[in-house]
């Protein structure tokens, strides 16, 4: 299997930092010496492992994502510890646009878990709302500091009923809720409580190691948004193309004898030969980083993109004309897409904002604010603009076409982000719609 990449999140001072820090210690993966630089007091203070700037560990808490690596003897794990602070909302987005899998925090001493009924904290909604935006595969619930109530077994009962009823109104798929204690490793790596809160499957760790990767969609049509243009100084090589186009393959499968495309210009090419990311010859799939080589000189640039080449439609037995053929990625200036607003300052319809796709650079405008997402409700609500940290759908027009798809049908093709054009700050997660 490959190595796991996962992110935790959730409201402030859930534990994530400490539920990482646990993790790294039960599975052995912090020197000694590592460990006698987190003490405070006498004691191990776990936050400490994964909160390395300064004002995380003067305030006690996170605010850029830190990556921990670590590894059992199943697999090998890549963490990422969001930020829980709404104000750091963009950080977590950041963390999972790219995560195979979510453990979303929730702390029971903050909610009033003797009530069947409960709420959620906003900020647990708002992160396992993203987290499904996202298209995170796997997202996994653990209820943290129940050794902190004096009801245990009641409070995992109503936290769960709360999650559960929550996930199946907002379409949010959970794969597990586990009850664990971060701070004393209870259900976390090893099973040092048994039974503990009336919970009889696996912990946390034994979890993580069973999910699955983010599928990557190699049955696709081939695509991939050039990076980097590499020249080739074999003068006497006149059978192909003397320049490497080096990207990340969004789709499909590249192998030489493929019929390409590359946009915006139209130009048509077959590939010559494909690199890996070693340099060996050989067909690579998407997830995948490549280098491609085509049978012919093409005038290709970084933010261009090499796609599959249109396909001829089917001809009708009453049509004298044949059909022009269709790309599988055509081009569009009008986009209706769902926006994760992280700006300080609200999007307001007219704005004309930097918008990246792939590695393609090309001007936005706001054409309309559709509606905002309440938190809370779950209810879309008319909007005129969207707020710092607010979710909502917009359209869109660029001055530039993109190659873009829906982001259900391709997370790749399907994101954008958009940068104000004066502060140059990254204001907006786009999910085309």
């Amino acid at each position: 299997m490959d190595a796991l990449k996962f992110i935790t999140c959730g409201s402030v001072d859930d534990g994530k930092s400490t539920l990482i820090g646990r993790l790294l210690v039960d599975s052995k993966a912090v020197l000694q010496d590592h460990l006698a630089g987190v003490q405070r007091g006498g004691e191990t203070d776990l936050a400490l492992l994964t909160d390395g700037l300064s004002a995380e560990r003067e305030q006690g808490i996170t605010i850029d994502v830190a990556y921990r690596y670590f590894s059992t003897e199943e697999r090998k794990f890549i963490i990422g510890d969001a930020p829980g602070h709404e104000q750091y909302t963009r950080n977590m987005v950041t963390a999972a646009s790219s995560a195979d899998a979510a453990v979303v925090l929730v702390d029971a001493i903050k909610l009033d878990w003797a009530d069947a009924g409960l709420k959620l904290l906003p900020q647990t909604r708002r992160h396992s709302l993203l987290c499904k935006l996202l298209r995170v595969p796997s997202i996994v619930f653990a209820v943290n500091k129940l050794d902190a109530v004096a009801d245990a077994a009641l409070a995992f009962k109503n936290i769960s009923g709360a999650l559960n009823a929550f996930a199946a109104e907002a379409g949010i798929p959970v794969t597990a809720i586990v009850p664990v204690s971060a701070l004393k490793g209870w259900n976390v790596v090893d099973f040092t409580n048994p039974g503990w809160c009336g919970y009889e499957g696996p912990t946390l760790l034994q979890i993580l190691e069973q999910l699955p990767n983010t599928p990557t969609e190699v049955q696709a049509p081939v695509a991939l948004p050039v990076q980097w243009v590499e020249k080739q100084h074999d003068s006497h090589v006149t059978s192909q193309g003397r320049r490497v186009f080096w990207g990340r393959v969004a789709a499909g499968s590249f192998a030489p004898g493929t019929e390409v495309q590359v946009f915006p210009s139209g130009q048509k090419a077959v590939v010559a030969q494909v690199l890996d990311h070693a340099r060996r010859p050989g067909a690579v799939a998407a997830g995948r980083s490549a280098g491609v080589t085509l049978d012919r000189e093409v005038d290709v640039s970084r933010g261009d993109w090499i796609l599959a080449a249109p396909v001829a439609a089917a001809v009708a037995d009453d049509d004298f004309d044949s059909p022009a053929a269709v790309s599988p990625y055509p081009g569009q200036k009008e986009l209706s897409a769902t926006v994760a607003w992280m700006d300080d300052e609200p999007l307001v319809a007219g704005r004309v904002y930097w918008a990246l796709h792939g590695h393609r650079w090309v001007k936005a405008k706001v054409k309309r604010v559709v509606h905002k997402l309440e938190i809370n409700t779950l209810a879309e609500e008319a909007a005129s603009q969207l707020d710092p940290n607010a979710i909502g759908h917009v359209e869109l027009l660029l001055q530039e076409a993109v190659p873009a798809l829906s982001f259900a049908d391709s997370r790749v093709l399907g994101a954008l982000i958009l940068v104000d054009t004066a502060s140059h700050k990254t204001s907006g997660a786009v999910l085309v719609n």
